[in-house]
């Protein structure tokens, strides 16, 4: 069933004549692993504000005539303030168009989606949530490392590795070190050295295997694996660059467990 944008729009107690906002999670980088309510959004939009990491081929699928605002941020360069987006957000669908917000995974991890709901409800402007595979659910999948797994990891969690301050230091790795099993960080290269200094200094074993995944279930992914107390020179060996995820725990064997079993599979029909 297609998508309709509604003339009018039920919001509270009060009938408006207004557009649309959809946040939408793009995934993690992989176009395919749009959703189908995404995709036709996206080809329903009428403006396309779009973050760093949305590809070419998903803005494609947008209408010729969509408007297509860049607002992505690198580290260190923001392309638009956070005020701005939601300023544009707003303005954009009171003039009755459908405002499709893109970002990169799930815009309510990590994604600043809550934010930017915040300021359209304020606002009075409708909006809708649309989720996506988020970035550390998706890149794990795509490097063969399981998330959770019975007997190995049976929790994780997903942190930030760069607190609103710009370091780590605002993070507590003292909880994270002994709490969950599987550790995904995001946003952690610039910081690594940190992040593993405070891992190791609040007991996590240096032979806890790890992983760092740089594009992630695209093209041009790289994954490199060792331990937690190799990480920091693993990232500079391999020159390791944003975006990409850092995953610690034991559950990182599971990938060379299956890569040996493929290897043995494949060896013995050629063999």
């Amino acid at each position: 069933m297609d998508f309709v944008k509604p003339a009018n729009v039920n919001y509270g107690n009060t009938v408006m004549s207004r557009g649309l906002v959809s946040i939408i999670g793009a995934g993690p980088g992989d176009p395919e692993l749009i959703t189908v309510k995404a995709l036709k959004r996206i080809q329903s939009a009428d403006v396309i504000m779009y973050d760093r990491l949305v590809t070419d081929e998903l803005l494609a699928e947008a209408r010729d005539s969509a408007l297509r605002i860049y607002c992505g941020k690198a580290p260190g360069l923001h392309s638009m303030s956070q005020e701005m987006i939601g300023r544009m957000l707003a303005s954009h669908a009171a003039e009755g168009k459908h405002v499709v917000r893109l970002k990169g995974g799930d815009p309510f991890i990590f994604g600043r989606g809550g934010e930017e709901a915040l300021v359209l409800a304020a606002s009075g402007i409708p909006h809708e949530i649309i989720p996506g595979i988020t970035s550390a659910v998706g890149t794990s999948a795509s490097s063969l490392i399981p998330l959770t797994h019975r007997g190995v990891a049976s929790s994780f969690a997903c942190v930030t590795g760069t607190g609103s301050d710009g370091s780590a230091s605002s993070v507590r790795w003292d909880l994270l070190a002994h709490s969950v099993d599987t550790l995904v960080i995001y946003m952690g290269i610039s910081q690594l050295s940190q992040i593993q200094q405070e891992l190791l200094r609040h007991g996590k074993a240096g032979h806890t295997p790890a992983a760092l995944i740089e594009r992630g279930t695209t093209s041009e992914e790289r994954i490199v694996t060792g331990t937690l107390a190799e990480l920091h020179t693993l990232a500079d060996r391999h020159h390791i660059c944003n975006p990409a995820l850092i995953i610690v725990g034991e559950s990182v064997l599971i990938r060379e467990q299956l890569l040996q079993m493929e290897r043995a599979a494949s060896a013995s029909m050629t063999g």
